[in-house]
């Protein structure tokens, strides 16, 4: 691929706003983007003209060796484009080496057939190496707090009957003060005999009344005279 002189001096802006990024006008903004348009179409074509040059070599193959000269031109065209050859391409080149063009071909294309062969076999190990490595996992260091004595737990003593804080005292550094023991509870007093006191007199109770206190029955009221008797006796 060839640049012309307004496509370098484009690149070279290019490359020197990347370096130094700064200001930048519009008209080298539209530059830039002209020139990326024009090398994608430029890959574009040479991505076509190599298609049909293989297809074309194809049929060149499959002609020989009646076609063996415009083969053997084609596929160093073809070879300029990044391809590789493959094993059809190797087997015409052997049964054609009996000339100097095609020996010279033959010797290339083994040479570029090697390269890929290894490197398609570097990526195999590759992979391998890559799906056997052991999966490295980071290792928590024990912790180096001390121990320290709950209250309200258990007895507190250790398994050779030693207080887990005298181990954790142990466990200072020569240049550590030893921590200091939690404070006890004061222990609860042992239940007693409860102390009997002098009987206080209690109050003289008052006698409950009973319904017939509280509610007396009142006496029947006397009947009326009657009233003849009573004019009887005025008369």
């Amino acid at each position: 691929m060839a640049f012309g002189a307004e496509e370098l001096r484009v690149l070279r802006r290019a490359l020197a706003l990347a370096l130094h990024p700064g200001p930048v006008s519009a008209e080298d903004v539209q530059d830039c983007h002209r020139l990326a348009e024009s090398l994608d179409e430029a890959m574009r074509e040479a991505a076509r003209l190599r298609a049909f040059l293989v297809a074309d070599l194809g049929r060149y193959r499959a002609a020989l060796p009646g076609t063996a000269a415009g083969y053997l031109t084609l596929l160093g065209q073809v070879l300029a484009t990044g391809y590789r050859p493959d094993a059809d391409d190797l087997a015409a080149l052997r049964a054609l080496r009996g000339s100097p063009p095609a020996a010279a071909l033959l010797t290339r294309c083994q040479a570029l057939a090697e390269k890929d062969v290894r490197a398609r076999l570097a990526r195999r190990a590759a992979r391998r190496a890559a799906r056997r490595a052991p999966v490295v996992t980071a290792t928590v260091p024990a912790s180096r707090t001390r121990l320290q004595a709950l209250p309200g737990g258990r007895s507190g003593q250790g398994p050779a009957g030693t207080s887990v804080a005298a181990v954790a005292d142990r466990g200072a550094g020569p240049g550590e003060e030893p921590r200091k023991k939690p404070a006890e509870k004061p222990a609860a007093p042992a239940p007693g005999p409860v102390p009997v006191g002098p009987a206080t007199p209690e109050p003289a109770r008052r006698p409950v009344p009973t319904p017939g206190e509280v509610f007396p029955r009142r006496k029947p009221a006397p009947p009326p005279a009657d009233p003849e008797q009573h004019r009887l006796a005025v008369g």
